[in-house]
């Protein structure tokens, strides 16, 4: 059995929580694989020499897929719906960085029983990657247990 994650009533503005990996030569590749997007700036060394990037970085939605453990793992946890996610690009990944995904919570919309959070995106410098924010459903406790 897993243990739900917490409902709208456990959350309070100001909650927080993160998850930090390490974005890999092979997470790059197969999320060229998975999302079928094989742009030569993520997988071609030469060609992303000559962009103003200088090499090859990550895709952003690999670095914004970091949100995705923080909700149905963390915060509110597992049971979660997301309902809308906005994300604004400021920074390259790079292959090698170390990405921290953090959310607070903002807001509670008691109408919904949802729940608004800013999400940043840092890597190992605290440079800020992106930003953004997102809204969603915190698991329900069945009432008959």
């Amino acid at each position: 059995m897993y243990n739900l994650g917490r409902t709208y009533e456990e959350i309070s503005v100001g909650d927080r929580a993160s998850f930090t990996k390490t974005i890999s030569e092979t997470d790059v590749y197969l999320y060229a694989g998975i999302s079928g997007d094989f742009n030569p700036v993520h997988i071609d060394e030469e060609y992303a020499k000559t962009t103003p990037f200088g090499r090859r970085i990550a895709h952003g939605g690999l670095a914004g897929s970091l949100l995705a453990p923080v909700l149905g793992m963390k915060l509110p946890g597992l049971g979660t719906v997301a309902l809308e996610v906005t994300q604004k690009y400021r920074a390259p990944v790079y292959p090698g960085d170390t990405i921290t995904c953090e959310v607070q919570v903002t807001g509670k919309v008691e109408r919904l029983k949802a729940v608004e959070m800013k999400i940043l995106w840092t890597n190992q410098a605290g440079t800020t990657v992106s930003k953004g924010t997102c809204t969603v459903l915190p698991p329900q406790r069945n009432p008959s247990s």
